[in-house]
């Protein structure tokens, strides 16, 4: 059986995410960050998933003013740094990336977009996990003519959710593909996926959402891994 290898973004929560994204027998994972200092590991990677964790530096959208809106023991610049360098190398080489929450957040800034730095502080309702650290779970809308739609086969559907920013201006060349009810983007996809590299981002967490079969987990993972095999 041919293996593919997964580059898997180095967080708090690594080990979900790489047993969640390997649990096919043909599929290897390596860790991939600056605490590592192995960036050229990602060189050996047939795809990309870049996980979840700190707040994206304000700095890195030209808003430096809004720093005081972020966690403060929750950002990490030499993080964002090392994540925008991957996304890039996989731009740059055609490797299928697979973000989830703030990957979706920081590959939006790679492209040129902004982020909300704190939800309940511009008027939008609370996304964050319940105070007891459970995920909040809510309704979600996807766009009928997206490639999200065709890969989940889903108008709506229910996601879990556990951020507190979120994409506010979409970066060049991506498209909002789903929103929750009170009009927060929940995913983005390339405008125009022909002949790229594939590219989804989702807000949630597949990687642990209760219901595995739900298609916006399971659907999410399988159009990744095949668009990995296929090369």
């Amino acid at each position: 059986m041919k293996k593919i290898t997964i580059g898997v973004g180095d967080c708090s929560k690594y080990d979900k995410y790489a047993a969640w994204i390997s649990q096919d027998a043909d599929v290897e994972v390596i860790k991939l960050g600056y605490v590592l200092n192995d960036f050229e590991e990602i060189k050996k990677c047939h795809g990309v998933l870049l996980t979840g964790g700190e707040d994206v530096h304000p700095r890195f959208y030209n808003r430096t003013d809004l720093l005081k809106f972020c966690y403060p023991d929750d950002v990490d610049e030499r993080r964002d740094e090392f994540d925008l360098s991957v996304i890039n190398y996989t731009q740059q080489n055609n490797l299928p990336l697979l973000g989830i929450c703030r990957g979706l957040q920081i590959t939006n800034v790679f492209f040129g977009g902004t982020l909300i730095p704190d939800l309940p502080s511009f008027g939008k309702f609370n996304h964050s996990k319940f105070g007891e650290g459970r995920d909040r779970y809510h309704t979600i809308t996807i766009d009928p003519h997206s490639q999200m739609s065709q890969i989940s086969s889903k108008v709506e559907g229910e996601v879990n959710s556990a951020h507190h920013q979120s994409v506010k201006h979409v970066g060049i060349g991506l498209v909002a593909n789903c929103f929750s009810q009170d009009g927060v983007v929940e995913g983005l996809e390339r405008t125009d996926p022909k002949n790229r590299s594939y590219l989804m981002l989702v807000q949630w967490h597949p990687e642990r959402m209760n219901d595995q079969s739900n298609p916006l987990t399971a659907s999410i993972k399988k159009s990744f891994l095949d668009e990995v095999r296929s090369l």
